[in-house]
């Protein structure tokens, strides 16, 4: 386990121990830290993935403006990487990743779980039905708590168009791939409430952020869709939900509407109010014989998926790029997540549209 500052983990020791020892039977939650307790190290990581041989696997969950660093690191000496999403930043590094994975002939997931959700992977199927593409419309918002949790980066180091959006973004792009293509970003924010009391994030720190993207049908040049996708960090602090999370696809022949944030599941405490459950993500409760029991939780699928491509590779039962036609969100699969992304960010720091194509097959930015 890596981290900046060392001394961070005898409380994250004391969790394991609380949350996991505790909590289930027969778990080792032993682990080899990187700097030692005492140290600060902000590439602690080479150091630790130095450690490590070829076939081996790394997955990184790090600020967002760390990702492609530390990929890139663990990529070049044969590892195996899952990263976070967003994979990076910069369609740029998305790109570099791409072709370092296929050189060193390695496994590159990016964890975008929600494709591993039961609900929303029926509606990517039943969507694909529906003909042609028409519109589409996100939101994810997460409480005004969180803004106090990432101040440290925060409108500096990322936005929350990056860290929330891109979990709609990627299932908007894997109902159209190989349907439609991105060609037009224009983004927008509110502020105000971030860089106040008693959050004090940085001036430039947006509270909320839409992109409005154009998409163009790859089977009928009359066909062109619109999307929205927009995520907040400035929700309610007591609104029963860490993550409120609800979509709107409109197709040729019909439509699909999700709420994931209340599965018909709440639970009223009085001292806290109701709150929201999702054992669909992670089910947390032991089982019968007091074993930990989240293994059909999507949020474990979508590391086993990893692990099991890694494994399967390292045997030689599979290529590292057969993974990219079984629908899965391999770094090739993804980089209309990041070029969105991407543009979106320009369009707020020069105020103007940004245009997105492919040249010599790959996608550029303009």
């Amino acid at each position: 386990m890596v981290g900046v500052r060392g001394n961070k983990f005898p409380a994250i020791h004391a969790h394991f121990k609380r949350s996991i020892e505790q909590a289930y039977k027969d778990l080792d939650i032993s682990f080899d830290s990187f700097p030692g307790v005492n140290e600060t190290d902000p590439e602690a990581y080479k150091v630790a993935i130095d450690k490590f041989n070829p076939g081996d696997a790394v997955v990184i969950f790090t600020p967002d403006n760390t990702h492609f660093a530390i990929a890139r690191y663990a990529i070049e000496r044969g590892l195996h990487v899952l990263v976070t999403k967003p994979a990076t930043q910069l369609l740029s590094h998305h790109l570099e990743l791409i072709e370092l994975s296929r050189k060193h002939n390695v496994v590159c997931f990016v964890e975008h779980h929600k494709r591993y959700d039961p609900v929303y992977s029926d509606a990517r199927a039943r969507a694909r039905s529906l003909g042609e593409f028409n519109f589409f419309n996100a939101w994810m918002s997460q409480p005004k708590s969180q803004l106090q949790t990432f101040r440290a980066w925060a409108g500096k180091d990322s936005d929350i168009s990056y860290y929330l959006s891109s979990h709609h973004i990627d299932i908007c792009c894997w109902i159209l791939q190989d349907r439609a293509v991105p060609t037009r970003v224009v983004a927008s924010a509110a502020t105000g409430i971030a860089a106040s009391e008693p959050f004090n994030c940085v001036a430039e720190t947006e509270d909320t952020i839409t992109l409005l993207v154009d998409w163009q049908s790859v089977t009928s040049r009359k066909h062109k869709g619109t999307a929205v996708y927009t995520a907040s960090w400035t929700a309610p602090l007591r609104s029963g939900v860490h993550s409120a999370q609800h979509w709107y696809y409109l197709g040729e022949k019909g439509d699909i509407n999700i709420d994931q944030a209340h599965r018909g599941y709440d639970v009223t405490v009085d001292d806290t109010g109701k709150t929201w459950y999702n054992p669909f993500y992670m089910k947390y409760s032991p089982s019968e014989s007091g074993h930990f029991d989240g293994q059909r939780g999507y949020g474990y699928i979508s590391i086993e998926k990893f692990v099991d491509a890694a494994r399967s590779v390292n045997a030689g039962n599979a290529r590292p790029s057969d993974f990219d036609d079984q629908g899965l969100a391999t770094i090739t699969n993804t980089v209309l997540t990041t070029a969105i992304l991407n543009a979106g960010r320009i369009s707020l720091d020069e105020n103007r549209p940004v245009r997105i194509s492919r040249d010599d097959d790959k996608w550029v930015l303009h």
